[in-house]
């Protein structure tokens, strides 16, 4: 059965960085695009990241561009979301998700991947 389980949540003062992980198990990882999302209290859920199979195409929304880096490492079945520079509208609960790639543009909507980690917390004090 397909498990993605995310670690490396927090507390965070402003300024500060954090790194997130996902492992990834029971499905072949080097054909799955890569998507970290995030949802604050009374908000919807909210794309973060996106890496495509082999890690040589990423994606970002302007809200983290610059100082989130997602990476991936295939033998290890991980992918990786290192957050540099926090902001406390950072604060979020971040899952990671996994859909098979198909070749085409990198998913950015959560309705597009299928599979989905718990979610780990992440808060960043002011």
């Amino acid at each position: 059965q397909v498990q993605l389980v995310e670690s490396g949540g927090g507390l965070v003062q402003a300024g500060g960085s954090l790194r997130l992980s996902c492992e990834a198990s029971g499905l072949t990882f080097s054909s799955y695009t890569m998507g970290w999302f995030r949802q604050a209290p009374g908000k919807e859920r909210e794309f973060v990241a996106v890496i495509n199979w082999s890690g040589v195409v990423t994606n970002y929304p302007g809200s983290v561009k610059g100082r989130f880096t997602v990476s991936r490492d295939n033998a290890k079945n991980t992918v990786l979301l290192e957050m540099n520079s926090l902001k406390p509208e950072d604060t979020a609960v971040y899952y990671c998700a996994a859909d098979r790639a198909t070749g085409r543009a990198l998913r950015t909507l959560p309705n597009e991947y299928y599979y989905w980690g718990q979610g780990t917390q992440v808060t960043v004090s002011s």
